[in-house]
């Protein structure tokens, strides 16, 4: 079985009742915190071995490492086979820090992205404007509606009612 697929099974059992579900959760995002406020903390460095000696690494169970690694995938330069992993599966981890920054925004985990390692990574105005691209890309923007009095789109000079906006018969 997959650490994916484990991990899987693990999340499902947890989140049958609310209070184990919260626990559980928390836990996860306590350890994930740290792994990610380790990877902050050497930016240049590429994480590389099998998900179980990075697992031993990083001070995190081999599932719940599984599951960090599906969630750091996009962020990554190369990304990893994460649904066919195993234990003995070789990985890499190499951070595109902009890009995570903007898909820690994306996921609103704002224990992530609020982390104060960034400070020290990208400048403040840069993370910004990822924040707002994230936010942006998000946002469905209706075209404005044309009015019955208003003049007709195609040019003919006529109120929209009188052209373009008249039911056929």
């Amino acid at each position: 079985m997959t650490l994916m697929q484990q991990w899987d099974e693990l999340a499902e059992k947890h989140n049958q009742n609310r209070q184990m579900a919260e626990r559980f959760w928390a836990d996860y995002y306590t350890k994930e915190k740290a792994v990610y406020e380790k990877i902050l903390s050497q930016p240049a460095q590429i994480y590389t071995g099998t998900v179980q000696e990075l697992a031993d690494q990083f001070g995190m169970d081999v599932v719940y490492f599984g599951a960090f690694l599906d969630g750091i995938n996009e962020s990554v330069r190369t990304p990893n086979p994460v649904k066919d992993i195993e234990a003995d599966s070789q990985v890499s981890i190499d951070v595109d820090l902009e890009k995570l920054y903007y898909n820690m925004v994306g996921a609103k985990a704002e224990w992530l992205y609020t982390l104060p390692e960034w400070d020290d990574l990208i400048p403040e105005e840069r993370r910004k404007e990822l924040y707002k691209e994230q936010k942006k890309s998000g946002t469905v923007v209706k075209p404005k509606k044309i009015g019955r009095n208003d003049p007709c789109p195609c040019g003919s000079g006529k109120k929209y009612k009188f052209c373009h906006g008249r039911t056929q018969k």
